[in-house]
């Protein structure tokens, strides 16, 4: 969550008219802190006090797009509208309602309403900079580049001195993938305030994504001892060891909920622990339980819980069902590979060969979502056994096709085991599209891409190659293999090519002196052929005579 231009690490114990008159700093430190709830209350204090404090209005809108337990971007769309129809002219509102048009995919209307906001405050307003970047960074139709440009110019603002500048640029690194930049960018907030735990909690995020263990737990580490009460620090540890080591996992609970607004989403992840304790039944039962008392507003992570209780009870049709509406209900961006991974594995255990077989494009979808090439052969392999007790081929090709599609750097052997899959299949027009369209291409050098090529072809004619649909595959086979310095490595297979030749010309287009040409050069690459021989004496035999009668 975005951190607060102010000093952030003050206490919450003023009271009186101190209180009162510190309600707007604490909301934001609360929003700081994740703790959604209480920063609505003291936003809505604030504005119960001064229903016309702008900055009160633009972060209760901010609380109810990002509060996880009752997420209101609509509330939020709505109350900057009320405001911004008695102060149009309002930077923050401006920049607000922008920010909600969008989430909602309207890049037009919300760069309009950002680009009015900077020129009412003429490009001097690091907390409207800041905002419109955040926007563009938080919402999926936002433009990352955009947020980095006017996050540069926040920093070139005389006395510039705002950490907060530099975390959402480390973000907007983060959405375009430039690791690197936005761990610099994070280590620049944290020179300027070097107790900054979003900072340091962030560039451990960066090494996750990385599945660099040697740097993001020491990072999440030491976010909570920077600033022992920053709640989402633990909660980033309690999902690392949630599924490695319940005691840990437990322990960061723990510290998560001494320093979180008790709700909803506490409920949930106290629940997630129970499965993971071994409470199976228990966790599925409270999970259920959670889904009546919130209904519509509940975090589909519920239905996820329930799919892997039910999973791990062996109910396989109430797991099928809880992970498809947990799929419905969440949001898509949210998704995870062990989602797919684990909706794989619940088809795999049903009962119908047909139904079961969906397994695949799950597996398939798994593999293609993951970045991690470890965990996409982890997938592949699971796939692949179901396939084998399946004796279904045809599964072996989608995986096969997932894995090479998804690599970022796929091989030769990749793109073999592709096409292979593929033939194997009988998916003959897909092998050939493979063989002869990219293999042939990317590795003129080598011979598999023409073998397979021409096996392709000649697998998708009629058993009496009626149609020729191999010659000039099996043509550029021979003169390929027979061109290179090793050739003789390849003679049985230019030899084959010669006799696929020779027998079309002979038996298709009763050609005989073109069947016994190829018969020659077969002779010509390997003269000991007796079968080459054989047919040669056959193709060169004067005509029989019919006896006189």
């Amino acid at each position: 969550m975005r951190k607060l231009s102010i000093s952030l690490i003050v206490a919450f114990t003023c009271t009186g008219s101190l209180v009162f008159g510190q309600t707007l700093e604490q909301g934001k430190q609360f929003l700081y802190y994740e703790r959604f709830a209480s920063a609505q209350s003291a936003f809505e204090k604030a504005l119960n006090a001064n229903p016309n404090n702008i900055e009160a209005v633009y972060w209760l809108g901010q609380t109810m797009i990002h509060r996880r337990d009752t997420r209101d971007t609509a509330g939020a769309k709505a109350l900057y509208a009320k405001m911004l129809a008695a102060n149009g002219n309002a930077p923050l509102l401006l920049v607000g309602m922008g920010h909600v048009e969008l989430l909602y995919g309207n890049t037009t209307d919300s760069r309009q309403r950002f680009e009015t906001a900077i020129s009412l405050t003429k490009e001097k307003d690091i907390n409207v900079l800041n905002a419109v970047a955040y926007a563009n960074v938080d919402a999926k139709a936002g433009d990352a580049n955009y947020a980095i440009q006017k996050l540069t110019t926040a920093t070139q603002i005389k006395r510039f001195s705002d950490p907060e500048t530099y975390v959402i640029m480390g973000d907007a690194y983060r959405k375009l993938l430039d690791g690197g930049n936005a761990v610099i960018s994070y280590q620049k907030a944290l020179d300027l305030n070097p107790k900054l735990a979003e900072a340091e909690m962030k560039t451990g995020i960066i090494y996750l994504t990385q599945n660099n263990k040697e740097f993001f737990l020491p990072a999440f580490e030491s976010a909570t001892t920077m600033d022992p009460a920053y709640a989402p620090a633990y909660e980033q540890l309690f999902l690392y060891w949630y599924l490695r080591d319940v005691n840990k996992a437990s322990q960061y609970l723990d510290k998560y909920a001494a320093n979180s607004d008790q709700g909803a989403e506490l409920e949930y992840m106290k629940a997630g622990m129970m499965y993971v304790s071994g409470k199976v039944a228990e966790s599925r039962t409270r999970a259920q339980e959670l889904i009546g008392q919130y209904g519509a507003n509940v975090n589909p992570r519920m239905y996820k819980l329930v799919a892997f209780a039910s999973d791990s009870l062996g109910d396989y049709t109430a797991a099928r069902e809880a992970m498809a509406n947990y799929l419905a209900k969440a949001d898509p961006t949210t998704y995870l590979a062990t989602d797919f991974e684990e909706y794989a594995k619940i088809y795999g255990k049903l009962q119908d060969s047909a139904t079961r077989s969906m397994a695949f494009q799950y597996y398939a979808k798994a593999i293609s979502m993951d970045t991690i090439d470890t965990d996409k052969q982890k997938f592949a392999s699971e796939g692949l056994e179901l396939a084998k007790q399946m004796h279904d081929k045809q599964a072996a090709a989608i995986l096969s096709g997932a894995l090479y599609n998804s690599a970022k750097n796929p091989s030769n052997s990749d793109l073999f085991k592709f096409g292979m899959a593929n033939y194997s299949a009988g998916n003959y027009k897909t092998a050939d599209s493979i063989f002869c369209g990219i293999y042939e291409t990317k590795y003129p050098t080598e011979i598999y891409g023409y073998l397979w090529c021409a096996k392709s072809k000649q697998a998708e004619d009629d058993s009496a190659m009626s149609q020729g649909l191999a010659v000039d595959a099996y043509i550029k086979l021979a003169q390929f293999a027979r061109s290179i310095p090793d050739s003789n490595k390849y003679k049985s297979q230019v030899v084959g090519a010669y006799f696929y030749l020779a027998s079309y010309y002979n038996d298709v287009k009763k050609d005989k002196q073109k069947a016994i040409y190829y018969m020659q050069q077969a002779l010509e690459v390997d003269p000991t052929n007796t079968g080459a021989q054989n047919v040669l004496r056959m193709l060169t035999a004067p005509p029989k005579t019919k006896a006189k009668s």
